[in-house]
């Protein structure tokens, strides 16, 4: 992971509890804020997806960590902030371009469909990747209504 301190704000579902576990002991080098759930209990993605952006857009966290089983509810609700670009990851190339094309700040992962192992690279694929900016600053002004 990279040497400088981020403060990353991380949330889950119940099919991401686990993965979300993984990843914030992961990430112990940096300040973590867990917006839960704590457990394996059934309980609404939005519910942790909403504190999640909203420490994000405030700028209380540089980015998020959201974890669903497929990763697209928390996105939708997260992409509901203004200031949020939230990305659905599956592969390690598409954390990175989702940094360095469409300069996402959450970062979306479907725990019932990669690995641990997968996971964590694309948390630090994504925390490491800047923004290309140029071309691409053009078209993510664009994005908000």
């Amino acid at each position: 992971m990279s040497a400088s301190k981020l403060k990353i704000a991380i949330g889950a579902d119940h099919a991401g509890f686990e993965y979300k576990e993984l990843i914030k002991d992961f990430l112990s080098d940096h300040e973590v804020t867990d917006f839960g759930t704590h457990s394996l209990d059934s309980v609404d993605y939005p519910d942790f997806a909403h504190p999640v952006a909203s420490a994000v857009e405030k700028g209380e966290a540089d980015f998020g960590v959201l974890v669903c089983g497929s990763a697209q509810g928390v996105a939708i609700t997260a992409n509901k902030h203004q200031g949020i670009r939230a990305a659905v990851t599956w592969l390690t190339d598409i954390a990175k371009l989702s940094r360095q094309h469409n300069n996402a700040n959450v970062i979306c992962i479907p725990a019932r469909f990669v690995s641990p192992e997968l996971a964590k690279e694309m948390v630090t694929a994504f925390l490491e990747t800047p923004f290309e900016g140029g071309r691409h600053a053009n078209r993510v002004n664009k994005i908000s209504c």
